[in-house]
């Protein structure tokens, strides 16, 4: 399974680093993708949604997931 989420705050290499940190540490996590420049990660694994957005939240990069090219309010909608 692959989530596809929106990033905000992400700047730099740094960043990157950071945000490829705090989702890998989330359970259920596999890989992360990080596109810094269209603000873009996809994670692959079992991880759930709301975790993940957690923990950016946690790591200072608020975040939501995106669906068909939409974004959603809070990732939890299923759409």
């Amino acid at each position: 399974m692959s989530i596809q989420l929106n990033v905000k705050e992400m700047t730099c290499a740094h960043c990157v680093k950071h945000v490829t940190e705090a989702l890998t540490a989330v359970a259920g996590v596999e890989s992360v993708d990080v596109n810094l420049e269209a603000g873009k990660v996809s994670v692959k694994g079992n991880a759930d949604s709301q975790a993940l957005i957690n923990a950016l939240d946690e790591a200072g990069y608020p975040a939501n997931v995106a669906h068909d090219g939409k974004t959603t309010c809070c990732g939890g909608c299923g759409g």
